[in-house]
């Protein structure tokens, strides 16, 4: 209950706060325009909370928070006082429009900025890929990469950490053409250079890993079967376990690892099994009774209630690097643009047929990774904040009726013809865009259902 009380409240932050700054960008500069703003809303449907300020803008904090608005004064929505007229949207100049339709989604950049040199001011630590294994036959074997060897550039950008390599990789998903990959031995300054053959790699794929694709296993500290947390009233906390055990066998037979642990517990359930336990230095045998769980394809394993603790990784794999406060600054505008591109990509793939639609995530999804991202701490959330940043603007960006996008595009052919998108082309513009949006925003939906 708790956690659902959580993903609940951490998805609802999340949200008000790209909304709102979406929308304030949008009242900001219309006020600069001098379009007068009836309403900001963050959220839709029955308000909870409203105010109004010297200028007669009400403010509204709404119950559905999955979204919001700026309603500004419109002769197309209503009749508007003579006296009034001039600070209408509809008579403000092409460029006053395409300014405060663009205003939201750069308002949503400046914080996708803003979050990112925060993170890069904080440092920003990460593990080498190191190869721990190479498939035989694999697009890394035939590419001469080989155990022990570490990424350390795709294509000329350098791929200091996990995340840079799959960054750089993913890039390539759908692709033809020739990949270039630099390594080098830890221990030793000389880099070989490898080539891989793409042909449409990955094109399709519904959960693209570039690593696992190209046949590589990188290096990860091995998982001993030392228990962290115990879960309350669970079979391990009865039988007396305590955070820091470390599982030596199970019914006579030795335990080397985490996973062998896990395998012998799960086959099972409600079945009486004898522990060898090591407890600061001394052997403890236990008694436990795994419980009898069912999984999705409703075949039962057993569950005792604990977690693993997670190794530390080798000083010399981590790689930290520091930022000033002009070099967080720098690498945070790179980062944004980075992630724009690399969205704007996503989505031409996503319409050519290389990536796969299954990969468009809807609110569910959001409502999940919002949560778990602040369980791997408050950096962890601020990077997850500004991915969904870069996302809305430029998802609002793209040339599409009742989007920003296409509000610039009647602004724009207005400020290069002379003369405005006639009315009833507009409306049924708008009506084609409200359905494709829609559209997108229910398959989205499935699926996050599918994948739950």
């Amino acid at each position: 209950m708790l956690d659902i009380l959580q993903t609940i409240l951490v998805t609802i932050a999340t949200l008000a706060i790209l909304v709102a700054v979406h929308e304030y960008g949008h009242f900001w500069m219309a006020r600069r325009c001098g379009v007068k703003v009836l309403r900001f809303s963050v959220g839709f449907g029955r308000p909870l909370l409203t105010w109004t300020d010297r200028s007669g803008t009400e403010f509204v904090v709404a119950g559905i928070p999955l979204g919001g608005y700026v309603k500004m004064l419109d002769e197309r929505e209503a009749p508007v006082p003579t006296e009034l007229q001039s600070q209408a949207f509809n008579r403000a100049t092409p460029k006053s429009r395409i300014a405060i339709a663009a205003a939201g989604p750069l308002a949503n950049i400046v914080l996708a900025i803003f979050v990112y040199w925060l993170i890069f001011l904080n440092g920003v630590t990460g593990v080498a890929p190191i190869v721990a294994e190479v498939e035989a036959g694999s697009l890394a074997a035939r590419a001469g990469i080989v155990a022990g060897q570490e990424f350390i550039a795709v294509d000329g950008t350098a791929t200091p950490t996990w995340e840079t390599l799959q960054m750089q990789l993913l890039e390539r998903i759908g692709e033809d053409g020739d990949i270039h990959l630099s390594l080098k031995y830890p221990d030793s300054d000389l880099v070989y250079e490898s080539t891989v053959a793409l042909s449409g790699w990955m094109q399709g794929v519904e959960e693209p890993n570039p690593v696992r694709e190209l046949g590589v296993t990188l290096y990860r500290p091995a998982l001993l079967p030392t228990l962290d947390k115990i879960m309350p009233d669970s079979p391990a906390e009865r039988a007396g376990l305590l955070s820091g055990d470390v599982v030596l066998a199970i019914d006579g037979k030795d335990v080397a690892s985490w996973s062998e642990w896990v395998d012998y517990v799960r086959g099972i359930p409600e079945q009486s099994a004898t522990l060898l336990v090591d407890r600061n230095g001394q052997q403890r045998q236990l008694q436990i009774t795994p419980e009898r769980k069912l999984d999705e394809s409703a075949n039962a394993y057993g569950y005792v209630g604990v977690s693993v603790a997670m190794p530390e990784w080798p000083k010399e794999m981590q790689r930290t690097v520091d930022y000033g406060i002009l070099g967080a600054a720098v690498a945070a505008v790179d980062k944004t643009w980075q992630m724009s591109v690399f969205t704007l990509t996503s989505i031409k793939k996503m319409l050519t047929g290389l990536l796969s639609p299954k990969n468009l995530s809807g609110p569910i999804t959001i409502a999940k990774v919002a949560s778990s991202s602040v369980q791997y701490g408050f950096f962890s959330w601020l990077t997850f904040l500004a991915l969904l940043s870069v996302s809305l603007a430029v998802l609002n960006l793209l040339p599409i009726p009742v989007l920003d996008g296409g509000h610039i595009v009647y602004a724009l052919f207005e400020w290069l013809t002379g003369k405005p998108v006639a009315e009833q082309v507009q409306i049924w513009a708008n009506q084609l865009g409200l359905v494709l949006v829609v559209f997108v925003m229910v398959f989205a939906l499935y699926n996050d259902v599918l994948r739950l």
